[in-house]
């Protein structure tokens, strides 16, 4: 199958074209097609399969194929549930359009109003909006949702998670009653099947890969650490194995913050992304990391989903997550779009249950790994005071782990993992709520 076969307009397979893009993924080519029909579509499919295109690209065709005169109305609205979700798909809008008489806009919270406000009164076509700073918008009448066409709701079960049911609402109160829905969801709850129901009328349904499981090519391990030698572990396998591009996951904030910092004096260019750093902030930390100037990203569950890095070999659960479902949200940011990828969790004693729960939800045993050639520091109770012996040895060393840390010449990655996919469904939480 080719995009030429998918009844896509010149002008779009042209921009397709410039994007390097030749064949679309399973999602697209069972995706498109129905959109262009205009039918109400309900997807489910894991993250890095290429979705967004699925979405972005019928609908830049029906809305071209009759553009109004005058003041643009907002004729398409796309909710996401994070700000970089919201500016990732508003680039794909830009980059898929661009050889069209379409206008479009980004609206997030985090950051000032007023140019937001400036740009809805000139006139849009494409709206991406979080649900937090849209229903601002609303509430002081700056953006008009009654001539929307097509409603696309982006990745509804991260929405439910974050406790954003309520906004939906609200926002679907604001729509007329005849539009085109799509739903995508990487899974289906009953609130989402709920939702659905209400929304959706006759759709299609589309769903790529089973639910709950691993993406096929990422190669899962874990090592059992102490809670004071999980920074000295972390370290020495970055510095062994020469990683040289590794999102690290925190439960917390401060421990986001603070491990950060201890990366720093271990010699590693790392920087922190979560719900309290600024817009600003995150996005020059998110930029950095992707052209390679910051070597780790620490990061709380909000980079979870949507964060769209290509390529990235490396993803460490430093504190494993309480909601089984997570960790596969979080290890789906590596093994994206066909590249292989490694996935460590560091587990301290109090945390094996949660490890049986995980594997429970995977449906088989992830490796134990032993870190041959690591010799821990004492444990100390203030981990900031000096910098563990081991990590002194990460940035010299040259010895690379492998299959149950037997030395290999692979960089410490050994490739080929389970041939499963993912999904999500977990408690309600409130941060990044887009305001």
């Amino acid at each position: 199958m080719s995009f030429d076969s998918l009844g896509l307009s010149p002008a779009l397979l042209r921009a397709v074209s410039e994007q390097g893009y030749t064949q679309p993924t399973p999602i697209q080519g069972r995706v498109i097609p129905v959109v262009l029909e205009g039918r109400d579509v309900m997807a489910g499919a894991q993250t890095g399969t290429g979705k967004t295109a699925g979405f972005t690209l019928p609908l830049l065709q029906r809305l071209s194929q009759n553009t109004p005169a005058g003041r643009r109305p907002v004729r398409a609205l796309i909710l996401t549930p994070t700000r970089e979700l919201a500016a990732q798909v508003g680039e794909s809008v830009k980059s898929y359009g661009k050889h069209l008489p379409l206008h479009s806009a980004v609206i997030y919270g985090g950051v000032s109003i007023n140019p937001q406000i400036a740009q809805l009164k000139r006139g849009v076509d494409i709206l991406v909006a979080t649900p937090g700073r849209l229903l601002d918008h609303a509430q002081q009448r700056t953006v008009d949702l009654r001539n929307v066409e097509i409603f696309v709701l982006d990745e509804a079960d991260r929405m439910l998670d974050m406790g954003f049911l309520p906004d939906i609402r609200r926002v679907i109160s604001l729509l007329p009653q005849r539009r085109q829905n799509l739903l995508f969801s990487a899974t289906f709850p009953d609130d989402i099947r709920n939702l659905a129901n209400k929304m959706l009328s006759s759709p299609v349904s589309v769903e790529i890969g089973e639910r709950n499981a691993a993406a096929e090519k990422i190669e899962q391990a874990a090592y059992f650490a102490d809670k004071g030698q999980k920074r000295g572990l972390l370290s020495w396998l970055i510095g062994s194995g020469d990683w040289r591009q590794v999102l690290v996951f925190t439960r917390t904030k401060h421990g986001a913050n603070r491990l950060a910092e201890q990366l720093e004096r271990d010699g590693f260019t790392a920087a922190a992304i979560h719900g309290n750093k600024s817009q600003g902030a995150r996005t020059r930390a998110l930029a950095d990391f992707k052209r390679g100037a910051v070597r780790v990203l620490v990061a709380t569950d909000i980079a979870a989903r949507g964060l769209d890095i290509d390529q990235l070999p490396h993803v460490v659960n430093y504190d494993l997550p309480e909601v089984p479902e997570h960790y596969v949200h979080r290890i789906g940011r590596t093994g994206r779009a066909g590249n292989e990828g490694l996935a460590v969790s560091l587990v301290a004693g109090d945390e094996r249950p949660l490890l049986k729960q995980i594997e429970r939800l995977l449906g088989y045993a992830v490796e134990i790994r032993r870190p041959d050639g690591y010799v821990p520091a004492p444990a100390r109770p203030d981990e900031n005071r000096s910098q563990p012996r081991a990590q002194q040895d990460a940035r010299g060393g040259h010895a690379r782990h492998g299959h149950r840390g037997q030395p290999r010449n692979d960089g410490g990655r050994r490739h080929g993992g389970h041939g499963h996919r993912h999904g999500s469904q977990g408690q309600r939480h409130q941060q990044n709520r887009g305001r």
